[in-house]
C-alpha cells in the first residue's frame, strides 16, 4: 500500500525551518491504520518494542494485539508522567532536532517482556525519523542498564530501528545505523 498519500505536511512548524510531517490521518482511516500497524510488526525483530511517546504510543500498542510477534511495549515518557517505584525509573539525555531533553523509562517494563538468552533485545519505534537523536540516545542509554529477574541479570540489545517515515536528507539513519539496521515505512524527503 502507498502510505505516503496520506501523510500531511506543515512548514515551519512547531518552529522556523522545520517541516512537519503529521501522521495523524493513519488514525483517521481504520482499514489503513490496521494494515500499517501489521507492516510495522512484521518488520520489528524483538518481541519487545520500546516507543517514546507521544505519537510512537499510537502504533506501537496495537502491535500487541495485531503482530503475533510483539509481546512488550516499553513506554518512554516526558519527567514527571511515569509512576515508579525506587530504584526503577531511568532518565536518558537525548537531543532533538529542537534541543536537548531527557526521557524516561522503568526497568521493570523491560523486565515484564521477554529475553533471549541473557538479554533483552528490543525494537526502537517511532513515528519519525529525522536527525536520529532521540533513537540514539535510547539507544545507548538503554544498553548501558541490566535487568534482574528473579536473581539473573540480563543485558538490553537493540536489534533494529523501526520508523513510520524517514525524512531523508537530515542524517538520522547515519546517525544510527552503526548501533542497528533502520528500517521506515516510508521515506519522504524534507
Amino acid at each position: 500500500m502507498d502510505y505516503t498519500k496520506y501523510l500531511k505536511f506543515y512548514p515551519d512548524f512547531p518552529i522556523a525551518g522545520v517541516n512537519f510531517v503529521d501522521i495523524i490521518p493513519f488514525v483517521q482511516n481504520k482499514e489503513v491504520f490496521r494494515c500499517l500497524v501489521k507492516d510495522l510488526g512484521s518488520i520489528s525483530e524483538s518481541p519487545n518494542i520500546v516507543a517514546p511517546e507521544a505519537r510512537g504510543f499510537l502504533f506501537a500498542a496495537p502491535m500487541l494485539t495485531e503482530c503475533e510477534k510483539v509481546q512488550n511495549i516499553i513506554p518512554f515518557r516526558k519527567k514527571g508522567k511515569l509512576p515508579y517505584a525506587q530504584g526503577d525509573l531511568v532518565g536518558i539525555d537525548i537531543t532533538k532536532e529542537y534541543g536537548k531533553d531527557q526521557i524516561y523509562f522503568r526497568l521493570s517494563d523491560v523486565a515484564a517482556g521477554v529475553p533471549d538468552g541473557d538479554v533483552f533485545k528490543v525494537t526502537f519505534f517511532d513515528d519519525i525519523l529525522a536527525t536520529g537523536g532521540t533513537a540514539r540516545g535510547i539507544a545507548e542509554g538503554i544498553e548501558k542498564q541490566k535487568i534482574v529477574v528473579n536473581g539473573k541479570e540480563y543485558g538490553i540489545k537493540v536489534t533494529d530501528f523501526v520508523f513510520l517515515v524517514e525524512i531523508e536528507g537530515l542524517g538520522g539513519r547515519e546517525a544510527i545505523e552503526d548501533i542497528a539496521p533502520v528500517k521506515s515505512l516510508m521515506k519522504v524527503t524534507e
